[in-house]
């Protein structure tokens, strides 16, 4: 076929398309996916207008949400908690501890604890996004030395809370900084391991929330191990893929009292749907039944923040007032309004955490 002939097919079938659409958006896969979403069955989007129809609601949905995720296993296997070492860095001490989360699967953690604070401490579960692991949320420096400013796009938020007298038990996710595969270790301290480790659980009707959601819920198990820390008082925090992991995480998991997600809430249509992201992002299957709105209403009437930045192009802020109005809904359905809170900062994709830490703290505190 001569380059003429080539053009005069193209022209022939451009103008064969619907006359409403220009023909680069037939092409578009992103703006088709657009398309289908506003046909998405969202099957059990929140639309109660009782307090005992929302709690009916939200038992349905924790248990389709829970077998979305791939479900988790039914006999835990023991924990066989280790503590590696002990330092005292000054206002707070650090463990460092290895847990078993499932079997063939360990989970390292580091445990800070205020010096201040007499008694069973309540304690926040804090989850990292992507970058160095959780290394870069207790200020420990490539390293592995303590920093005494804190640095990154997460802002050592872990001693963030330990500072408020509270307990931190910062977890390593799954496929970031200590738990990846030998070859990404080997490109560098911020190279993960998400691609082949979310693709594994997806072909194994799994997915990789799911897997990183049961290792928060074993960290609680190993709180309520410890007579130092309260385990009637857990909350859980985390940015970015943290935040996704937190969202989830105290969705499914009540044992949770308070949570804080920093740069995660927005509507899968504005975010997961339309822009680039890591694959741990995808639970398939879930625009048939609910939107993100619908998952952090599952939280109610628990106290719950949210932050985003004006800024952050990964997570848009139209999406973030959208989905924090939806949450509202569930909120205010409950008579629990005064118990959820946000925050719109002028940075980008970073935890802020001026209003949020100290806001969660203290509802963690008197839980």
């Amino acid at each position: 076929m001569t380059r003429r002939e080539m053009a005069l097919t193209s022209l022939a079938v451009a103008t064969s398309l619907n006359a409403e659409t220009a023909p680069e958006a037939r092409f578009d896969p992103v703006a088709y996916s657009r398309e289908r979403y506003k046909t998405a069955p969202l099957r059990l989007k929140f639309n109660s207008t009782t307090p005992a129809a929302t709690r009916a609601w939200q038992r349905k949905l924790r248990t389709k949400l829970s077998e979305l995720v791939g479900g988790f296993p039914q006999n835990p296997s023991p924990l066989r908690p280790r503590v590696l070492e002990t330092k005292d860095l000054g206002t707070y001490t650090r463990e460092k501890i290895v847990f078993t989360s499932r079997e063939g699967m360990e989970v390292l953690t580091y445990l800070a604890k205020p010096k201040a604070v007499a008694g069973a401490l309540p304690v926040m579960v804090c989850v990292p996004g992507h970058g160095r692991g959780v290394d870069d949320i207790v200020g420990i420096d490539e390293k592995g030395n303590q920093r005494s400013v804190a640095s990154g796009y997460q802002a050592d938020f872990a001693l963030q809370f330990v500072e408020q007298g509270v307990a931190a038990l910062a977890i390593e996710p799954l496929a970031f900084g200590y738990r990846r595969d030998p070859i990404n270790v080997a490109k560098g301290p911020n190279q993960n391991s998400c691609q082949p480790a979310a693709g594994a659980a997806l072909l194994l009707g799994e997915t990789m929330v799911g897997w990183r959601v049961y290792d928060v819920m074993r960290a609680i198990d190993y709180v309520e191990t410890r007579k130092d820390l309260d385990a009637k008082r857990v909350g859980c925090v985390g940015i970015s893929g943290g935040g996704t992991c937190t969202l989830f995480a105290t969705a499914l998991d009540t044992r949770i009292q308070v949570a804080m997600v920093s740069g995660y809430l927005n509507t899968f249509r504005d975010c997961i749907l339309s822009l680039s992201h890591c694959m741990d992002n995808y639970v398939p299957g879930i625009l048939n039944w609910a939107e993100m709105s619908d998952v952090a209403g599952l939280i109610a009437p628990r106290p719950l923040f949210f932050e985003s930045g004006e800024l952050d192009r990964i997570f848009p802020l139209a999406g973030f007032k959208e989905g924090f109005e939806g949450t509202r809904k569930v909120y205010e359905s409950l008579g629990a309004s005064d118990v959820l809170g946000m925050e719109i900062h002028p940075g980008a994709h970073v935890f802020h955490g001026v209003k949020g830490v100290p806001y969660i703290a203290k509802n963690l505190k008197g839980a």
